[in-house]
């Protein structure tokens, strides 16, 4: 079985998000959305390793915030930077060198489900590099000056990027390596200026990111839509049971909350 660790950047400014709790820590159906956007990732067996990134501005709050829920999801923290891609490559450079592959999924697009890990899962193992996204079906238009259109952009063949994107560990390093001045906005850019072929996986546009307050209020109704294991929900976070070991457990579940 193939070994992959997943990094979580959090270390964003949430400015569009209107609020002062930045929007991978609040609240989303009794779990902050960082949470959310993890835990699907560290049930799994394949998962070996877990890293969530933070501002270094709000490491103090976050540790105060979720010291119960770092032991229980068996996550490492790291400092971030001053742009997502040097958030990654921070934890990137913590990643276990026997790990094979690295899944990046942005800390606020907490309904992502088992089978599209799956699918993009297995995608990079076949590949080296895979991401899923949707295909555009909306008109495009590009703006001009004084908020008019300048142009309608043809759709055909355009897909919009989600995450998890997942890469071969030693690929994803040389990316970096090689990324010189580059400024990419997801890894798979980072491995397109390799001359790396990435694989197009077909998402869910249930598998939203949250940037606004509106995002939020969606995500709220979306909540049951989302295909889960019914686990996640009835796992107490103090509990001292590895979340591991339950996957294909016959415990009582309910015996697990006090």
């Amino acid at each position: 079985m193939s070994s992959f660790a997943v990094i979580l950047p959090a270390a964003g400014s949430s400015e569009r998000f209107g609020s002062r709790d930045k929007k991978p820590f609040v609240d989303l159906g009794g779990r902050a959305v960082w949470i959310r956007s993890l835990e699907a990732f560290v049930t799994r067996d394949d998962v070996v390793q877990a890293l969530v990134v933070v501002a270094e501005s709000d490491l103090e709050e976050f540790r105060e915030r979720f010291q119960a829920s770092l032991p229980f999801l068996d996550v490492e923290v790291v400092v971030g930077g001053a742009t997502r891609m040097e958030s990654v490559g921070n934890a990137l450079a913590q990643v276990r060198p026997e790990i094979e592959y690295v899944a990046v999924h942005d800390a606020a697009r907490p309904l992502v489900a088992g089978k599209w890990i799956d699918d993009v899962f297995s995608a990079a193992i076949k590949h080296g590099a895979a991401i899923p996204a949707i295909r555009v079906t909306s008109t495009l238009k590009r703006e001009g000056q004084d908020s008019t259109i300048a142009s309608t952009v043809a759709r055909e063949g355009l897909w919009a990027a989600q995450t998890p994107q997942v890469i071969r560990r030693e690929l994803l390093v040389e990316a970096y390596a090689h990324s010189d001045d580059l400024v990419a906005t997801d890894e798979a850019q980072l491995v397109e200026n390799l001359g790396h072929p990435v694989k197009l996986v077909s998402g869910s546009p249930l598998n939203i990111k949250i940037t606004t307050r509106e995002d939020l209020d969606m995500a709220r109704s979306l909540l049951k839509a989302v295909p889960t294991d019914d686990m996640l929900d009835r796992l107490h976070p103090f509990s001292e049971v590895d979340p591991r070991s339950l996957r294909d457990s016959s415990l009582d579940f309910d015996q697990l909350i006090d």
